[in-house]
């Protein structure tokens, strides 16, 4: 039985590669063609799989209705809420999940620091999206003409010396973070807040969500927080297999503030 339901399943990816007859599914798998259309009937009559008026099958409809219904119902933040709080335990800062919607990017999960210094942000709040890191990520993905045209409409804050300026400045950052896989706010929303990115991505390599770490620089240095980007990215990396559905590899109470640093940058 496992080895039909392998067999069966060994179709699907070949036909993404484009329609195929009987004998190719058959000599792909490596089987009698008798074996072979039966198991292309089956996956036929279950709509995974579809024949064509050529003879040749392709795949079908409901496979493509499965899949962009398991998209629709997976929650980022349901998945990627242990990964956060693992990141986390190990290295005591806080850490941000945020998502872009409708203009605006969002945080949808936080973990907070351990240490008695910690960041004024909030679920549900956006961002300072010129200087935020998390922001960088989720804008440096989309396409060229829509990342230009956000860009320009944005207002550029002077939060401090080191805010990004101007349009022209930030395309050329959300260019350099496209090709980097990562990004950084280094005092550019508050002097004294320092902060690292990296992306999740779904299974189509585009991003989805970002997740940081951020300190105040009174807890650690910017340079010591840099050091921890490999941690960060490989967080990132897993929560990205998990919610892509590949095989995730192992990656992995509250103190009141004495003090807080309002934070919207990481």
């Amino acid at each position: 039985m496992s080895q039909t339901v392998d067999r069966a399943l060994s179709i699907l990816p070949l036909l993404a590669q484009g329609p195929a007859d009987l004998g190719q599914v058959a000599d792909r798998l490596g089987v009698h063609k008798s074996t072979a259309l039966r198991l292309l009937r089956t996956l036929h009559e279950h709509g995974l799989v579809y024949r064509q008026e050529d003879q040749r099958y392709r795949l079908g409809a409901r496979l493509f209705a499965l899949a962009q219904e398991a998209i629709e119902n997976l929650d980022v933040r349901e998945i990627a809420h242990p990964h956060l709080v693992a990141l986390n335990e190990r290295i005591g800062h806080t850490v941000h999940l945020a998502v872009y919607e409708e203009g605006e990017v969002l945080y949808i999960d936080k973990v907070e620091s351990r240490y008695p210094v910690r960041m004024y942000s909030r679920i549900g709040r956006p961002v300072a999206i010129t200087v935020a890191a998390v922001a960088k990520l989720l804008l440096a993905d989309l396409p060229e003409t829509e990342r230009r045209t956000v860009a320009e409409k944005l207002d550029y804050p002077t939060y401090t010396s080191r805010s990004t300026p101007n349009a022209a400045a930030f395309l050329k950052e959300l260019a350099a973070v496209r090709e980097q896989g990562w990004a950084t706010d280094l005092g550019g929303h508050e002097e004294s807040i320092n902060c690292v990115a990296a992306p999740v991505r779904g299974a189509d390599g585009r991003v989805v969500a970002a997740m940081s770490v951020s300190a105040p620089n009174v807890v650690v240095t910017a340079e010591e927080l840099l050091a921890l980007l490999p941690q960060v990215r490989r967080t990132a990396e897993a929560v990205s297999r998990e919610y892509s559905g590949s095989p995730v590899n192992s990656t992995q109470g509250s103190t009141r503030p004495n003090h807080r640093h309002e934070d919207t940058s990481s």
